[in-house]
């Protein structure tokens, strides 16, 4: 397993990076828009990790500004956890199996929501290319919020 991201949701894309990288100092790896989503995602890194964030997208700060969508209560600004692993569908089992909920199941052999014990959300996603998509998985539908 390999640690990837943070997510946070931001009001105020123009205002969060000035914070983060004109005075925090971290510097822009890559960006992604998606209209269709009407959501933008900017990977930010430190400094001394950029060279290793370039070439793992690790590890890394994700800015997530969703377009119509500008203040967050309740701690909804900060997003999750997000982890490489192996084999999501063998992680999953070994997690289902130790009593952890799926609440988004892997059911395009790709990604994964699980929470910890205080509801932090944690992203699980595939090491390489998405693997085949298989039952259980691909049947299963989300359980609570992720």
């Amino acid at each position: 397993m390999r640690y990837l991201h943070s997510m946070i949701r931001v009001g105020d894309l123009d205002a969060a990076l000035d914070f983060f990288v004109s005075k925090l100092g971290l510097v822009e790896v890559r960006r992604m828009e998606n209209a269709a989503g009407r959501f933008t995602l900017v990977f930010l890194a430190a400094p001394k990790d950029l060279e290793a964030a370039r070439e793992t997208q690790a590890p890394l700060v994700e800015l997530t500004y969703n377009w119509d969508e500008h203040e967050y209560g309740g701690g909804r600004n900060f997003g999750h956890l997000a982890y490489r692993v192996d084999d999501i569908y063998a992680t999953c089992q070994k997690l289902m199996d130790a009593g952890v909920v799926i609440n988004r199941p892997p059911r395009d052999g790709n990604m994964a929501f699980i929470r910890s014990p205080d509801g932090i959300s944690i992203e699980l996603l595939q090491e390489g290319p998405a693997l085949e998509k298989q039952e259980p998985w691909a049947s299963m539908g989300n359980v609570g919020s992720w």
